[in-house]
C-alpha cells in the first residue's frame, strides 16, 4: 500500500476532483502561513506545523499528478 491510500483503486475524475480541493487547500494553507508570519514570531510551532502540513499536500498533489499524467515512451 502506497503513502497516500489505495489511490490506484480510484479513478481518474474522482483522482482530478481531489486535485483541486488539495490545490485550494494548499494555497489556503499558504495565506495562512503568510499572515502567522506577519503578526509576528508568536506562533512559531503552528506555523512550522501548518508548514509541514502544506509540504504533505505538496507531495500528495504531485503523487496525484503524476498518476493522471500518461507515460510517454520515447
Amino acid at each position: 500500500m502506497n503513502a497516500f491510500g489505495d489511490l490506484s483503486m480510484k479513478s481518474d475524475d474522482v483522482l482530478h476532483v481531489e486535485l483541486i480541493e488539495f490545490r485550494r487547500q494548499h494555497r489556503d494553507l499558504d495565506l495562512a502561513i503568510s499572515a502567522l508570519e506577519e503578526r509576528g514570531p508568536l506562533d512559531r510551532l503552528t506555523i512550522k506545523r501548518l508548514k509541514q502540513q502544506k509540504l504533505r499536500l505538496k507531495d500528495r498533489i504531485a503523487y496525484i499528478e503524476d498518476r493522471l499524467t500518461p507515460d510517454i515512451i520515447a
